[in-house]
């Protein structure tokens, strides 16, 4: 028997960046994204007689097994199953590393199959909450649209939908510039995020920026979604720019396209930019706006791989029994 999950990345809105609890991967702060229809992740999980990992077709040496077999061996212990070993083949139709959230689909894909191989029937508050023990972005990406995380202990800190099928115009233009995995890894880089001496302000600031991007989302308010995602993502940035010692994961490439964002909305395109950790430049726009952004970044940037996404779906599993 066989279990497959289809899982969706998402991108934070509203920035992840600190952990309460490194072990339990609890936030400092809560969190609020939009899940993505372009970027998934399909994983198959079958039991059988040692542990293999394969990614995108390809055998994984154990050291970079390691995380997907503690995780699954970690759910175990927590549900109190019996010691198995995993055959897992995951396809992961994201740019790994590269500040695309890869893990947020990855984890919340091998929650789900495992929740379908050992024929759990958990709930999806359930399933956010395992999935987050393997990345903290993977617990939004149980939910399709937009969903929240919250902070707060093990038994609490799970995401939940806000609106899983928003009626707002709403596209997310992805300039992907660097597929390599990034230099300073997210878990590096959220430490040294906190020797900033602006990161408490951050953290005071996150209940009211979580309120007004609601606010925001229920209203269907295009530019007010813009605006506030565009400041956060500058406050994140801010942080990793006064961090001790300073770090950033832009290359001159981001910044031309921020400068690019800011006089195409100075000249009545409405647009907004948002990055998580890595250089890559997502931007944030109506339907009809997208063809002619796309076609100004082609030529202003051939180099780059431009993606247009609109919003994605929750997670999906299936049970290949019948099939094999």
């Amino acid at each position: 028997m066989s279990a497959t999950a289809i899982a969706h990345t998402n991108i934070a809105l509203i920035k992840y960046w600190g952990k309460a609890d490194p072990d339990l991967r609890l936030p400092l702060m809560n969190s609020l994204s939009m899940t993505l229809d372009k970027f998934y992740t399909e994983t198959t999980l079958s039991w059988q007689t040692s542990d293999q990992f394969f990614l995108n077709g390809k055998l994984q040496a154990a050291a970079d097994s390691q995380r997907v077999f503690s995780y699954l061996h970690l759910l175990e212990r927590r549900l109190n199953l019996p010691n198995r070993h995993y055959l897992v083949r995951s396809v992961n139709h994201v740019p790994t590393s590269a500040g695309l959230a890869s893990s947020s689909s990855a984890f919340a894909a091998l929650a789900a199959a495992f929740d379908q191989l050992q024929q759990l029937h958990l709930s999806r508050q359930d399933l956010s909450r395992l999935a987050r023990l393997g990345s903290g972005s993977a617990t939004r990406s149980i939910f399709g649209g937009f969903a929240e995380w919250q902070a707060g202990d093990d038994a609490n800190s799970y995401a939940v939908p806000i609106d899983e099928r928003p009626k707002l115009d709403l596209h997310l233009l992805v300039v992907e510039l660097d597929q390599q995995p990034k230099k300073i890894s997210s878990t590096i880089g959220m430490q040294r995020a906190q020797t900033s001496p602006f990161y408490q302000t951050w953290l005071e600031r996150n209940p009211d920026e979580i309120a007004q991007m609601k606010l925001a989302i229920q209203q269907a308010d295009f530019d007010k979604i813009g605006q506030l995602a565009e400041l956060n993502a500058n406050e994140m940035h801010a942080l990793n720019l006064t961090a001790q010692p300073p770090f950033t994961y832009f290359e001159p490439a981001t910044m031309q396209i921020i400068k690019w964002v800011q006089a195409w909305r100075a000249a009545g395109i409405p647009c907004y930019y948002t990055i998580d950790a890595g250089p890559n430049v997502k931007i944030l726009t109506s339907l009809k706006n997208c063809k002619v952004l796309s076609s100004r970044l082609a030529q202003l940037m051939p180099s780059a791989k431009i993606v247009v996404t609109n919003f994605g779906p929750g997670v999906k599993s299936w049970s290949n029994s019948d099939m094999e």
